[in-house]
């Protein structure tokens, strides 16, 4: 078992403390309801306020079969060059347009593109690939509503998973994204080798944690070949969005950030990998009491700018 003692500073050790005092670890033991419950109010604890000026609508994408609830992020000083896609984390079982609205909201001041937040549905209730058929049914959406705009896909955790699904579905599109920020995501890397045996009991994430998400995800059905699933397991990268993932050191999912930038970049496409030293699965939450998550904030911030603008200058973010 790996120690964690000194991989950890006092400020990121504070993070985990209060994050396990609201949901702890061995979570997963509890009911559904119950670790929905322990979620938000954990997410409640760490909401930050609005920036000023910025508004949010509350609404739903319409479908003939089912109503998506959607969250549209305005700036007080708004910049129509592109508009933000997310999909927040959660394991695909936890989470919604509460639990990342502060970080939604802050990504749209700082920027100034209009953010909209994905209400996809959840498992186990809506087993795989419900999820992602709402991602993509957003996509469509979006490229609908924000023809004027380029698309820049983002999403944390089970939200990147997503958002590479899009990605990679919508590459021929007439409106494809023109990038994407995935924040220490899910893509269904090799669990033999590298962070995986590493770090398998890491603060917040642990592999028993993920093989956990992946039961109640499936129902226990093997679509672990399927690229929606699982977008590593793809076997045609070229033509993605330039993609810039942030990955948290300290976390079984850090490499799968390296083998997603590796596959595009030999299809002929552009992507980074920017791994946060000494950071957890989770840390978006801690950007306002942890100055490495605070710094790893604004290089998303820059990323999404950056990829909005379709200006690549990987510098930048270095």
């Amino acid at each position: 078992m790996t120690d964690y003692t000194n991989l950890l500073d006092a400020e990121t050790w504070a993070f985990v403390d209060k994050t396990n005092s609201f949901y702890p670890p061995g979570n997963v033991d509890f009911s559904m309801q119950k670790q929905r419950d322990m979620y938000d109010e954990m997410a409640r604890a760490f909401h930050a306020a609005y920036p000023p000026g910025l508004k949010a609508e509350t609404t739903t994408i319409k479908m003939p079969d089912r109503e998506i609830p959607i969250r549209i992020y305005r700036a007080a000083r708004a910049n129509s060059d592109a508009m933000v896609l997310y999909f927040h984390g959660g394991g695909f079982t936890l989470g919604g347009l509460e639990s990342h609205d502060d970080v939604c909201a802050e990504i749209c001041d700082q920027t100034g593109f209009d953010v909209v937040s994905v209400d996809y549905r959840l498992s186990p209730e809506h087993y795989y690939p419900a999820s992602h058929d709402d991602g993509y049914a957003a996509f469509e959406w979006a490229a609908r509503t924000y023809a004027d705009r380029g698309i820049v896909l983002s999403g944390d955790s089970a939200g990147g998973n997503i958002a590479a699904a899009v990605a990679g579905r919508y590459r021929n599109h007439e409106h494809a994204a023109i990038g994407q920020v995935l924040i220490y995501p899910g893509l269904g890397g090799d669990r033999t080798k590298g962070s995986y045996v590493k770090y398998p009991d890491a603060p917040l994430l642990t592999l028993g944690d993920m093989a956990y998400y992946m039961k109640m995800r499936t129902g226990g059905l093997d679509v672990s070949n399927d690229p929606g699933f699982a977008p590593l397991r793809d076997t045609d990268f070229s033509k993605l969005p330039p993609t810039v993932v942030i990955a948290a050191e300290i976390d079984p999912l850090a490499s799968d950030g390296p083998a997603y930038r590796d596959a595009i970049k030999a299809a002929g496409g552009k992507a980074l990998n920017i791994e946060e030293t000494g950071m957890v699965h989770g840390y978006l939450r801690a950007r306002h009491s942890v100055k490495r998550a605070r710094d790893s904030f604004a290089r998303i911030v820059e990323a999404v700018r950056m990829l909005g603008k379709r200006d690549w200058d990987e510098n930048r973010l270095r």
